[in-house]
């Protein structure tokens, strides 16, 4: 650990001096781009070029029977560097020109001259603007030569004693700065490898669920808020993850109970029929009907775990026919009331359209709704009637199935579709498995729906089906 630490504050260090040389490398290249100048012909100058240029151009220079003209020398330095002269007499009159902008004058007065100097630009303010003075033995001319560059002129005055004492003690001053930066660097990196430190303690802490949540108020305060909530968020899961393995057990005690159950008549009533020869045929008819009526049950117990897995795990195929939804679900109510078990319900079907198309799977369908219907039967009274609307639109067909049972409260409704819940009031069916509405929800999953229960202690409980129309 000790080891990690010298790594980490070496790391944080190397970090912080490569930021501060990039920053001093980045300053001196912006100066380096604010002293120097492109010429025309691609290289790069100081930004006093000009000034230089204009003051040693008075030697290409020459007079001619006391008429200035410029030098082949000079001629060519003016053609190479793309720059251009107006030579003035004491008059303002311009006695010689070269590759003068097309907006300068002909002629300048002293103010006009003078303003032309000042301002350092050309009239459409293209160019720069350089002056100097050259001598005849008689006669003084100025010259104004025309660069092709953005030069500013800038002049500062400054405290002649401050800045010449000033020189001796800037490169101390430097290094004395330098210097608090590299120990500033050091401090922080120690810092932050002891926030590092606590960070690692606590995402430890964690995972070993030790952790007690700390109100930091440091620079570290939004992690910690982050940590806090990470160790709620597994301590919630850890809890959900107990009850739910719980709950599974108490199932899989169920399911074990449930499988025994019938096997218990089926093999006292072979036991019977071994063993003698059954009595009267009357007899042996009851008892075969016992027989199949308890393996007929243990069938669908397993046909229900089989779908409840291939559900979970995506194996289950969707087959989507194109149907009348509103004729399947009557058809489905029908053939639900002539099942001798619930002849004596009622069932109340209620629909604005004859006709909603759809497209889903046939068989699949009739599992999961039959499982919402009959799970209204099972778990109210006698009397406990059933109602099964349709309302569809352009964009989503919602499907209710609701009863006016004895209902329940929201801690019961909570885990209603959860696969291992088998309900709260199974005292007349002891065969139910825990697995209709989960196997329910699943299907309507499968086909892009949405399920959704309310229900009322005493009033009833009404499931809702969507589906999103495309």
């Amino acid at each position: 650990m000790k080891q990690s630490g010298h790594r980490t504050i070496f790391h944080i260090y190397l970090l912080f001096f490569l930021s501060l040389l990039v920053t001093v490398v980045l300053a001196g290249y912006f100066f380096f781009l604010m002293i120097s100048v492109q010429t025309p012909d691609g290289k790069s100058v100081r930004s006093d070029w000009p000034k230089v240029f204009t003051e040693d151009f008075k030697d290409q220079i020459i007079f001619i029977d006391n008429i200035p003209q410029v030098k082949q020398s000079g001629l060519e330095q003016l053609q190479k560097h793309k720059v251009g002269i107006q030579i003035i007499d004491s008059s303002g009159k311009v006695v010689f020109g070269y590759q003068e902008p097309e907006q300068s004058d002909e002629a300048y007065s002293g103010t006009e001259l003078l303003q032309l100097v000042l301002a350092g630009k050309s009239a459409d303010g293209e160019m720069t603007v350089f002056s100097g003075v050259a001598f005849d033995t008689e006669k003084e001319y100025a010259y104004l030569l025309y660069f092709p560059v953005n030069v500013s002129k800038v002049t500062m005055y400054v405290n002649g004693e401050r800045f010449a004492g000033g020189k001796t003690i800037m490169i101390p001053v430097l290094l004395v700065l330098l210097l608090l930066v590299l120990i500033s660097g050091i401090l922080y990196g120690f810092f932050t490898t002891k926030a590092m430190k606590r960070l690692t303690t606590a995402v430890h802490e964690i995972s070993v669920r030790e952790y007690l949540p700390v109100q930091e108020q440091g620079a570290f305060h939004d992690l910690y808020d982050s940590l806090n909530t990470l160790d709620a968020e597994i301590r919630a899961s850890d809890h959900l993850r107990a009850q739910t393995e719980k709950t599974r057990e108490e199932w899989i005690a169920n399911i074990t109970h449930d499988l025994k159950t019938p096997l218990s008549p089926i093999r006292g009533y072979a036991e019977i029929l071994q063993e003698t020869d059954g009595g009267s045929r009357e007899r042996r008819r009851h008892y075969a009907e016992v027989m199949l009526k308890n393996i007929s049950y243990m069938e669908k117990l397993v046909d229900d775990l089989k779908l409840t897995y291939q559900l979970e795990n995506g194996m289950l195929p969707i087959h989507r026919e194109n149907k009348n939804i509103v004729r399947f679900l009557k058809e489905l109510v029908i053939d639900i009331l002539n099942t001798p078990e619930y002849e004596t319900r009622n069932i109340h079907f209620e629909s604005e359209d004859e006709t909603v198309m759809f497209p889903f799977d046939q068989m699949l369908f009739t599992r999961a709704f039959r499982n919402l219907i009959i799970n209204a039967f099972v778990h109210g009274e006698e009397h406990t009637e059933v109602t099964v609307s349709i309302l569809a639109s352009q964009t989503a067909l919602k499907i209710k199935v609701a009863d006016n049972g004895r209902g329940m409260n929201e801690e019961a409704a909570w885990p209603l579709f959860d696969r291992y819940y088998r309900g709260t009031n199974t005292e007349q069916k002891p065969e139910g498995t825990g697995l209709g509405l989960a196997i329910a929800k699943g299907i309507i999953d499968l086909h892009g729906g949405i399920i959704s229960v309310s229900s009322i202690p005493d009033v009833g409980t009404a499931f809702q089906i969507e589906f999103v129309i495309s």
